[in-house]
């Protein structure tokens, strides 16, 4: 099983040039919010950073930023991180990013907790990083509950617990996380951790993993499927 955690799904926190203002680029999860009709600071400044003018949205963000607007403060905070529309300011960033964090954005939430888990921009703190993803996963985020599940399966920053593990999978995987339905469709076939053994749910998770384009889901889903048709009771012919 962790075969299939490593490296399924674990892609890096949005502090890339290209998904650094993750709202502009499109609604990548539930939790990020559009702004306010009134908030027309931060709608400008989306204007301008689809339109190129970085260093515009830069001053804009943060004039609205200034102004309360979370999603300002964390799209402020991506900008100033991957030096876009000006020069990279690590630490400006980062405060900017806490505040939207500390504003209860559960996407900041859980950028900032990648920030500590990757150990980028800030020292490697796994225990720090369990702290905001919890934050973040707790309101329903995705990304943090795939994220929390796997410091509990690995015991980092967290006592490990594979029963906290499959919670947070599980409910990672009802939010249509690929990677987390391949895992909760594992604890189901082998059952044990709390988890009793359930092979039609296992198929159900493989089948919803292989539907996003799984290769090892769409196998492990026709082998479930071959073994519970032999395992169904033949129907008696009549005499």
């Amino acid at each position: 099983m962790k075969r299939c955690i490593r490296g399924r799904g674990m892609a890096r926190a949005a502090i890339g040039a290209v998904s650094a203002v993750l709202f502009m680029v499109g609604p990548v999860h539930a939790q990020i919010e559009k702004p306010k009709a009134s908030d027309l600071a931060t709608q400008t400044a989306v204007a301008d950073y689809n339109a190129g003018n970085l260093s515009v949205a830069l001053v804009e963000f943060r004039k609205a930023a200034e102004h309360g607007s979370r999603l300002a403060e964390f799209n402020y905070a991506m900008m100033l991180l991957n030096g876009e529309g000006g020069k990279a300011n690590v630490d400006e960033g980062k405060k900017w990013l806490r505040k939207a964090a500390d504003a209860n954005m559960s996407h900041a939430q859980y950028v900032y907790g990648k920030m500590y888990d990757d150990g980028e921009f800030v020292g490697r703190d796994p225990a720090e990083a369990h702290r905001w993803f919890l934050k973040a996963a707790r309101q329903g985020h995705v990304l943090a509950e795939l994220a929390l599940a796997n410091q509990f399966l690995d015991g980092r920053g967290t006592p490990r617990d594979n029963r906290q593990a499959f919670i947070w999978y599980e409910k990672a995987a009802e939010g249509g996380d690929m990677t987390a339905q391949y895992v909760a469709g594992s604890f189901y076939e082998r059952g044990g951790d709390g988890v009793k053994q359930n092979l039609n749910v296992a198929r159900a998770y493989y089948a919803a993993a292989a539907a996003q384009g799984d290769p090892a889901a769409r196998l492990k889903y026709q082998q479930l499927s071959a073994q519970l048709l032999n395992a169904a009771p033949k129907s008696s012919k009549s005499p």
